[in-house]
Formats: C-alpha cells, sequence, structure tokens
C-alpha cells in the first residue's frame, strides 16, 4: 500500500455503505443510516443546606428516625448531580441533545434554584416534603422533564456523599 493510499484510509472515514431500509433506517445523501441510540450524562454540582424533619412525626419520632441529620440548625451537603438524557443519535448533526441546551436546563433548574439554598426555606417544593435526597433527586426529574424535550430524560444521579448515591428514573 502507497503512502497516500495509506493516509486516505487512516485519516479518512469508511464510505457510507448501503444498508437495507428494514431495520429503523433513515436516509442520508442517499444512504440508509442505521437509527441508533445515545446516552449523555452531564455532571454538575453545587452545594444546598437542609434539615431532615417530617411535620408529620414528632419532634422525637424526627431526632430517632434522622438522628444527627435532623439537628435543628440543619447541615450542609456539596452535592454532585448526573443527569443522563436518552435518544435517537441525529443522523446530521451526530448528537442526541445540543450540549449547550442541556447546560442551560441544567443552569436553570439546578444551579438558580438549589446552589447555595436552604432546601427547606429557599425551594417551595421542600415547604411540606422532607428534603431528602430521593426527593430531591425527584424534584429535580419533574424540573428536567419539563426543560428538555419529552421523553429525553433517562436517569437523575445524585451524590449526597462519596458512600450516600440516589438514583432515579422517573418511577
Amino acid at each position: 500500500m502507497s503512502g497516500p493510499e495509506l493516509q486516505q484510509k487512516l485519516y479518512y472515514p469508511p464510505p457510507l455503505i448501503p444498508l437495507p431500509t428494514t431495520r429503523h433506517a433513515a436516509t442520508v445523501a442517499g444512504y440508509a443510516m442505521e437509527e441508533r441510540v445515545g446516552y449523555i450524562t452531564r455532571v454538575q454540582s453545587f452545594s444546598a443546606c437542609h434539615r431532615l424533619h417530617s411535620i408529620h412525626l414528632s419532634d422525637e419520632e424526627n431526632k430517632k428516625v434522622y438522628g444527627k441529620c435532623n439537628n435543628p440548625n440543619g447541615h450542609g451537603h456539596n452535592y454532585k448531580v448526573e443527569i443522563t438524557v436518552r435518544g435517537k443519535i441525529d443522523n446530521v448533526t451526530g448528537m442526541v441533545i445540543n450540549l449547550t441546551d442541556l447546560k442551560r436546563s441544567i443552569e436553570e433548574v439546578i444551579m438558580n434554584s438549589l446552589d447555595h439554598k436552604n432546601l427547606d426555606k429557599d425551594v417551595p417544593y421542600f415547604a411540606n416534603i422532607v428534603s431528602t435526597t430521593e426527593n430531591l433527586a425527584v424534584y429535580i426529574w419533574d424540573s428536567m422533564a419539563e426543560a428538555l424535550a419529552p421523553n429525553n430524560l433517562y436517569e437523575i444521579k445524585i451524590h449526597e456523599t462519596d458512600k450516600n448515591i440516589v438514583t432515579y428514573r422517573g418511577e
């Protein structure tokens, strides 16, 4: 193989090969392309404080259930959230979602409403709902689902600590 042939083989993608159109294929530039599903995860960190305290329990029951996390002055976390979206890889753009759009949605949903906030006092959703990480995942899911295209959101994973991780998939 000569130098130019080898260079072309190494640096240029192989040509598109016509595929049968019976396997969920789309046509791009006259060639059938199989539709593929991809997953993209974006990680975002934020800091917030809260107090685990249920209005449905007595003070004594709250202390027993939540322990030191029921401290009347609250406590804080440096949360790490993984937002995963799922969708067909667009044959033209090669993307499941434009990352700029995903970053903008995360900024609005997570950073603007949760970062450096007291979840119990600054986020109306938690006025009567215990601000556990499980409920925080539900809140982020519901908010992100509104911000993204229908059925695009796949998973919310929140790292409350290195040892405590919650996963929610809208179920």
